[in-house]
């Protein structure tokens, strides 16, 4: 959750094959699987609510159909944060701070594409192209982070979690559904933003304030894509698990992507505390926590709620650093010494309470924390999540959204959709 104001072509064509609503999804062959443990090589994902409840299958979908339903089709007042503008386009509003933010809207598009909801898709996405995306240097391709609901700007500044999740989930999308003409080429538009991170610096038309969204020399994503707020990082926004895909479906720098995985991996064990596993909102690319501008940055906060659910993603699908299962297992652990029902929202990264409020996000993301987990008590997690009713009234925004994440994720329904057709064993060379 962006809790302060921000300062600051195609390589293969494919995607062929069009999923029909509710048919059981295909997204690699895994006849090519190398062997090793992942999903994105063993096409096969975890459901944990049938196997940790005893749930059925058709419980597990009807609970998954109906949350999609509240929050995007449910009373206008008290559940949505879908709304439709004009005969194309929607929007994904924050409704306490009653604006729209990239982080909601790049959540909104991965949840549709996930749910083969391409009519809600393509309006997500239109509105973020007509409104969001700067057309001109030196931000050209970048997002405004923050607009109205009418599509007034309120800050041009970048968030570079957005495009990190715009870039994934289009380029599922180009998967699912094949790519139309123009914003409806899903894979080329992926392409310019991932080229766009990559590509501001140096250029003649550059300010000297925009840079790229990550920083080449630490191969880090930064917190702001803008000079007075790029020397640091938000470990929430550091996803491996999209770097490993990019390196295999994008037209260039293939290996920095590679890279960019290995060292967000490297990057998770230095930030994490030994004891708890909490790690910081914001944080120095070397890991120690960054208190920006005082405002307590250097705790677990809102943001860091998100960094258990990267990690365990980043086992689900990659399995490459069996460090991340006891990583996933000191976090719960900590959670769970807390009360199960019972613990704050905010902490100390030593584990002291700073915040009684619960929040149905952070209890969201603790359960998809179980992907990696091979602690008993895991199973408590799951089940407070499926005790918990969907997200209502003015923090639905946030908490609703991390709520949908992790039903689709716990339920085995966050998947990886391949536009390529087939898995790629390791990270390929650099393509030109």
């Amino acid at each position: 959750m962006k809790r302060f104001c921000l300062l600051v072509s195609i390589a293969l064509m494919c995607g062929f094959l069009i999923a029909l609503e509710g048919a059981p999804p295909n997204p690699v062959d895994s006849t090519q699987s190398s062997g090793r443990q992942g999903s994105y090589f063993s096409n096969t994902y975890q459901n944990l609510f049938t196997e940790l409840l005893g749930k059925s299958e058709s419980q597990v979908r009807a609970r998954v159909d109906s949350t999609f339903h509240q929050l995007f089709y449910g009373n206008d007042s008290t559940q949505r944060v879908y709304y439709p503008s004009g005969p194309d386009k929607a929007y994904v509003e924050d409704v306490l701070h009653k604006d729209v933010r990239t982080e909601g809207m790049s959540y909104g598009l991965m949840i549709a594409v996930q749910l083969n909801k391409k009519a809600e898709f393509d309006r997500l996405w239109k509105w973020a192209k007509t409104f969001m995306q700067h057309r001109v240097e030196p931000r050209k391709t970048y997002f405004a982070w923050h607009c109205r609901t009418n599509g007034v700007v309120l800050d041009s500044t970048a968030a570079s979690d957005g495009e990190e999740w715009f870039v994934t989930a289009l380029f599922f999308a180009s998967a699912r559904w094949g790519n139309g003409k123009g914003i409806l080429n899903y894979r080329a538009e992926a392409q310019a933003i991932l080229d766009a991170m990559l590509n501001k610096e140096g250029k003649p038309w550059s300010d000297g304030k925009i840079v790229n969204m990550f920083n080449t020399r630490e191969k880090q994503v930064v917190f702001v894509p803008d000079i007075a707020a790029s020397g640091f990082t938000d470990p929430s926004y550091h996803v491996p698990h999209f770097y490993e895909l990019w390196a295999r479906w994008g037209n260039k720098n293939n290996r920095f992507w590679c890279d960019a995985a290995s060292t967000s991996r490297s990057f998770f064990k230095k930030a994490a505390h030994p004891t708890t596993g909490l790690m910081p909102e914001y944080a120095h690319f070397g890991g120690s926590p960054m208190n920006w501008r005082g405002g307590g940055n250097d705790d677990f906060r809102f943001d860091a709620w998100r960094v258990g659910m990267n990690v365990a993603l980043d086992y689900a699908w990659f399995a490459k650093d069996p460090w991340e299962v006891a990583q996933s297992n000191r976090l719960l652990n900590f959670f769970h010494a807390q009360g199960i029902g019972k613990y704050g929202n905010q902490f100390k990264l030593d584990g002291t309470q700073l915040s009684d409020d619960r929040s149905i996000g952070l209890v969201a993301m603790n359960a998809a924390a179980c992907l990696a987990s091979t602690n008993e008590n895991r199973k408590e997690f799951v089940e407070a999540l499926w005790n918990t009713p969907v997200p209502t009234g003015l923090y639905r925004y946030y908490d609703g959204l991390l709520y949908m994440m992790a039903m689709l994720q716990v339920s085995g329904d966050f998947r990886i959709y391949d536009p390529t057709g087939k898995p790629a064993v390791e990270c390929p060379e650099e393509r030109h």
